[in-house]
């Protein structure tokens, strides 16, 4: 360890730097994977439960069409309360389990957007996902203070969105899917930089995975709320 002479504080040698460097970056792609496989989970069973008519008869116009919209959100709660008491395998499961309750509860998109437009909106948010991710990786700016501000606009779409479920208004609901996407824009930077900052090089195999794990959750949650409120906006319905 070497002694900044400018900060008087501890600091990492060039060589231990790069070690924690090196297990940051792979943390990070742990992360990512998980996401992008969990996406990959929910897009697939999405698109399969949307051709197959015995499917969609059985979930939607049903009491099951309720199991399916609540149970992501179980899944959720469920991962973000026991992560402590579950193994990291237990922790695998309930995430790929949650990324297929999430296709069974997205299927209907391939019903009411054309295929085009689904592709079209996915590419942009990959696009946007993309470069703010890399921004609140990247970034020296600490985004606490507008995570917490965003945070709490979220609390404010969530109540807007219940209450436009009674008034139906059209231009309500254009509104808060603008507002929706400029939200969850700046999530998904805030969220990568708390994702990295609780990279810690000593933890062990079981405790890293858990937290890729639950980064990826939280960055899934970013990309797939971001991609249906721009569906919203661009997409061309059937």
């Amino acid at each position: 360890m070497a002694l900044d002479p400018r900060t008087q504080v501890v600091t990492p040698t060039g060589a231990r730097a790069g070690e924690i460097d090196e297990g940051l970056r792979s943390y990070m792609l742990r992360v990512y994977n998980y996401m992008s496989l969990g996406l990959a989970v929910t897009g697939l069973v999405a698109y399969l439960t949307s051709q197959s008519t015995a499917m969609l008869n059985a979930i939607y116009g049903t009491p099951l069409q309720w199991v399916v919209m609540l149970a992501p959100l179980g899944m959720v709660f469920f991962m973000s309360f026991r992560i402590n008491k579950i193994s990291a395998a237990g922790a695998q499961l309930a995430f790929w389990i949650f990324s297929g309750l999430m296709g069974l509860s997205l299927a209907y998109i391939f019903l009411v957007y054309t295929g085009a437009s689904i592709t079209r909106v996915f590419l942009i948010t990959t696009a946007t996902f993309a470069g703010m991710s890399l921004y609140g990786y990247t970034t020296k700016r600490d985004l606490s203070g507008v995570g917490s501000f965003l945070i709490m606009g979220l609390i404010g779409l969530i109540v807007a969105s219940i209450v436009n479920i009674f008034l139906q208004s059209a231009a309500f609901h254009w509104a808060l899917s603008i507002v929706g996407v400029l939200i969850f824009v700046g999530l998904t930077a805030y969220d990568t930089q708390k994702i990295r900052m609780m990279y810690y090089e000593a933890d062990g195999h079981e405790v890293m995975t858990k937290k890729a794990i639950m980064g990826a959750l939280t960055l899934y949650l970013d990309f797939i709320n971001l991609f249906l409120f721009l569906l919203r906006l661009f997409g061309n319905r059937e």
